[in-house]
């Protein structure tokens, strides 16, 4: 009986997980948008941060405190997945706003090169052959996406190089994530949120950048931006990652660069060169292949 019941239940939430994940993949992967209209608003990467993923985690503190005995024990490590999650998130909001979108999610999505070796590094966690490919295969296509031998004659672009340290920051984050088991998945979460208040309003202040005189309408614009587009993002994210195993979310996620780069291409009028698009086709490999390896580490037995 107990079976008859549980089992449509499970397969239920199953589907509401997966839709979850496809819906935040769209969600996040089309947040290049409502940002680059904040940029020509003359909303800098830091101000809007600090206005609206700054705004959220300030409102989250109570529900991290109610959450304290669970993390306790391991409070060190929530506030460094909070630091380093702030860091990535200025980083990412900051290079979408004034960088060519489809460059800075596939270098982005170079974090799973940055996320096995900080395993590695901080946690012991072996280097398997699924994963020691797909880290080859990221760092070509990071080459080929600068233009091969010609990446080492030219600079590196701003907005690439954000890119960059926001992947290396999100897989930090994570890392740190998977070091505090105990701590509760919203704790986790919220508390990047709250990073991004302390490190955005901590790079302006040693900047000395002042904010910017912003507008009744604008401020509302930012206020929903926060509240439901962000929001949403952060729960349907929660969502799809408590209910699904470690290795299939993160091939749902993977949804996320694919809403973004062709959105970007269909709506941005962005481009990429016959070798970029190779190099694209093996970020997204990469991807895919440290999610399978994720998976197939949750399937083995402890």
């Amino acid at each position: 009986m107990t079976s008859l019941v549980s089992e449509p239940l499970a397969a239920r939430t199953e589907r509401l997980a997966v839709l979850s994940l496809l819906v935040s993949g769209l969600i996040w992967g089309l947040m290049w948008m409502p940002l680059k209209y904040f940029a020509g608003q003359g909303v800098g990467g830091l101000p809007l941060t600090l206005a609206t993923y700054g705004l959220i985690g300030v409102a989250a503190l109570p529900f991290i405190w109610m959450q304290r005995r669970a993390w306790r024990s391991q409070a060190h490590l929530l506030v460094l997945a909070g630091l380093l999650g702030g860091a990535g998130n200025s980083c990412f909001v900051t290079a979408l706003m004034f960088g060519e979108v489809v460059r800075v999610m596939l270098f982005f999505y170079l974090a799973p090169v940055w996320g096995v070796l900080g395993g590695r590094l901080f946690l012991g966690e072996r280097i398997t052959p699924l994963r020691a490919a797909g880290m080859g295969l990221a760092v070509a296509g990071a080459a080929l996406l600068l233009g091969g031998t010609d990446a080492l004659r030219q600079p590196f672009a701003p907005a690439d190089l954000l890119g960059l340290a926001s992947g290396l920051f999100y897989a930090l984050t994570n890392v740190a994530m998977r070091a505090g088991a105990r701590i509760p998945i919203a704790s986790k979460s919220l508390a990047v949120f709250s990073g991004c208040a302390l490190i955005s309003a901590g790079a302006l202040a040693i900047s000395g950048t002042s904010l910017p005189a912003i507008e009744p309408q604008l401020g509302l614009l930012l206020l929903a931006f926060a509240a439901l587009w962000l929001t949403s993002a952060m729960w349907t994210t929660m969502y799809g990652v408590t209910h699904l195993e470690a290795g299939r979310s993160s091939i749902l996620l993977v949804f996320e660069l694919v809403a973004a780069v062709l959105s970007a291409m269909l709506i941005g009028n962005e481009r990429l060169s016959g070798i970029e698009w190779i190099g694209a086709a093996f970020i997204i490999g990469a991807a895919l292949l440290e999610a399978r390896a994720a998976s197939t580490s949750m399937e083995k037995p402890v």
